[in-house]
């Protein structure tokens, strides 16, 4: 059986290669600020304060969207990703949301509780 790959899934699909390898690598800051480098941020708001929960969903939602491997560990926090997925899962593409899903069984838990 052949597989066609849609343009979405072949956007998406070297996502699974830039994952950690367990959350607990997510090792990013729990409060204070973040600024993200032009590689992340290239247009629009850089710094993002952790106590604002608004600011704190758009930095993760760019992180998981574009980060690489490197970027994922820096920046995000494997418990406040497991706080916020619930509600940073909806604002996260299918493709997105579904790999980190997949591959981390508790996110989906989260979601579901």
């Amino acid at each position: 059986m052949t597989v066609h790959r849609t343009p979405a899934d072949a956007r998406w699909s070297h996502l699974a290669d830039r994952l950690p390898d367990s959350l607990e690598d997510l090792s990013g800051p729990v409060f204070g600020s973040v600024e993200l480098p032009l590689h992340l941020a290239w247009s629009g708001l850089t710094r993002f304060s952790l106590e604002d929960e608004q600011l704190l969903l758009g930095l993760y939602r760019i992180v998981l969207t574009n980060g690489l491997r490197e970027d994922l560990t820096a920046y995000l926090n494997a418990d406040l990703l497991m706080r916020h997925w619930p509600r940073l899962r909806i604002a996260l593409g299918k493709p997105v949301r579904t790999c980190w899903e997949q591959r981390f069984p508790q996110l989906a838990a989260a979601a579901a509780a």
